[in-house]
């Protein structure tokens, strides 16, 4: 037999690697995916990875950055017809949803209805229940009701000393309550404000007047009252900070979710532009905290992005911070100190108006970290309607910011689960989750064509039957033809 030439014996050992690489990154692949699936089931898997947090004790870890937002000429999202399809009989969805295996699930509510408002389904839909993090669309419609979708939020500088003053000038930092105001400008999100901006701005104004030296003072007094709701045990300390009116980095010491946050936000902010000032040429000292007067000089201001904008990110993240800050912007409504009880009032009354509000219904922050919330599911699935009203445009972001199964935000590593098919691209919800508490809320387009809101809360239940549950049957919801 002749002996193979060196030339393809070479080749032929290069094919055999090949082909085992191959075999590898398949083999490594399929474990891979197999075994964040298995970790999801557990409650161990959280976007990112692994989590200091303890399984099924919150939702998925709030991204630092987030998605950056669409140019100003992108069209708007253009939504399914309500209307479309054929109209979806009751019983023939009642059906669907019993079929869904509820071994070892907890209480459920639950209530489908059509796009246009008619009750396809309910069971259990006026009972209170813990919502978890679907208490995140009540503050959102309360907040987009309140101030509307446009509006900006100002950080500001004034000057607290007249000009001549023999003192060098004292500056005075005022938080305006922006809940991604950032220490340095990104440019994954460039209409969000930022301390570096507003120090070259006021160091451009200082140095105009031949002023080099400052102090610098803070006032946080936006929101009356204590910062950390007294429901919250101490140990949510990674995973929300003391609500503040002036905070930058969403309070986070380290810029990561979870993780440790600022112990006083504002003096953190304060020292945080006294630094920016320095690279811009201005020496500062940062002082205490102070109310600004009210005939102080302004020197500059930033406006945070618009606020349609910051709660779709709020949903779509399950951001507690952002949304503990707007929670207060609705308790300054009518002229309200933004203290706690003021929030809790303010948007009670916001949805009554609205006429979602059922009696039993309890209101006590704004994130749904509290276990005090009692949210009956009916609730949450009338304020996606609302988002869902053509005639009320001011509530869209309701929707768009809300996550796609199996595809980003809080449900990215959701929707893997055998029966969960249907729902995969098509389903958006925001997630909840605490301990023996699950939800989902949103809305999904039937196999008929036809465009339904849902809720479904489950309580006193555990995290894999639980979160399977809600997969499975808002996944049946949307695999109606009936």
């Amino acid at each position: 037999m002749a002996t193979p030439r060196p030339r393809r014996l070479v080749a032929g050992v290069v094919a055999l690697a090949l082909a085992v690489l191959l075999a590898l990154g398949v083999v490594s692949g399929a474990f891979s995916t197999a075994a964040t699936r298995v970790l999801y089931g557990t409650g161990l898997w959280v976007d990112g990875g692994a989590s200091t947090v303890s399984p099924g004790t919150f939702d998925e870890p709030t991204p630092t950055a987030a998605p950056t937002t669409e140019p100003p000429s992108a069209p708007p999202p253009v939504l399914p017809a309500a209307t479309s399809g054929p109209e979806i009989d009751p019983q023939g969805l009642a059906a669907r949803i019993a079929a869904v295996d509820r071994t070892d699930v907890g209480r459920v509510g639950g209530v489908v209805f059509d796009g246009t408002g008619g009750v396809l389904y309910d069971s259990g839909g006026n009972t209170p229940m813990i919502p978890a993090s679907t208490m995140k669309l009540l503050t959102a419609v309360g907040v987009l009701d309140t101030l509307g979708p446009g509006h900006r939020f100002t950080t500001s500088v004034v000057r607290a000393t007249p000009a001549g003053a023999d003192a060098p000038p004292h500056l005075v930092l005022v938080g305006g309550g922006d809940p991604y105001l950032l220490t340095r400008a990104d440019p994954d999100h460039p209409n969000r404000a930022s301390l570096e901006l507003l120090a070259k701005e006021v160091a451009d104004a200082l140095k105009a007047e031949g002023v080099t030296t400052v102090t610098v003072g803070h006032d946080a007094t936006l929101f009356a009252g204590p910062g950390w709701n007294p429901t919250w045990p101490s140990r949510y300390g990674d995973e929300v900070a003391a609500t503040n009116a002036l905070w930058v980095d969403g309070a986070r010491t380290e810029k990561r979710n979870p993780g440790p946050r600022d112990a006083d936000p504002a003096a953190a902010a304060t020292k945080a532009f006294v630094a920016e000032l320095a690279r811009a040429g201005i020496t500062a000292t940062a002082g205490a905290a102070e109310q600004a007067p009210a005939d102080a000089t302004p020197v500059a201001e930033v406006r945070s992005e618009s606020l349609d904008v910051i709660v779709e990110s709020v949903l779509r993240h399950s951001d507690n911070d952002a949304t503990e800050v707007l929670f207060r912007h609705v308790g300054r409504a009518d002229g309200r100190s933004g203290s706690i009880a003021d929030a809790q009032q303010a948007l009670q009354e916001r949805l009554t108006e609205l006429g979602v509000w059922v009696d039993g219904t309890r209101i006590v922050d704004g994130s749904g970290m509290s276990r005090e919330n009692a949210i009956p599911a009916m609730v949450v699935a009338e304020i996606v309607l609302l988002g869902l009203d053509d005639a009320r445009p001011q509530f869209r972001a309701l929707l768009t910011g809300l996550p796609l199964a199996a595809a980003d935000g809080s449900l990215r590593s959701r929707f893997f689960s055998p029966g969960t098919e249907a729902g995969q691209g098509v389903v958006r919800a925001k997630t909840g989750t605490l301990t023996k508490v699950h939800a989902l809320g949103g809305y999904t387009r039937t196999a008929s064509g036809r465009t339904v809101a849902f809720a479904f809360i489950v309580n006193d239940g555990e995290p894999f039957p639980d979160r399977v549950f809600l997969d499975r049957v808002t996944s049946a919801v949307t695999a109606c033809g009936c």
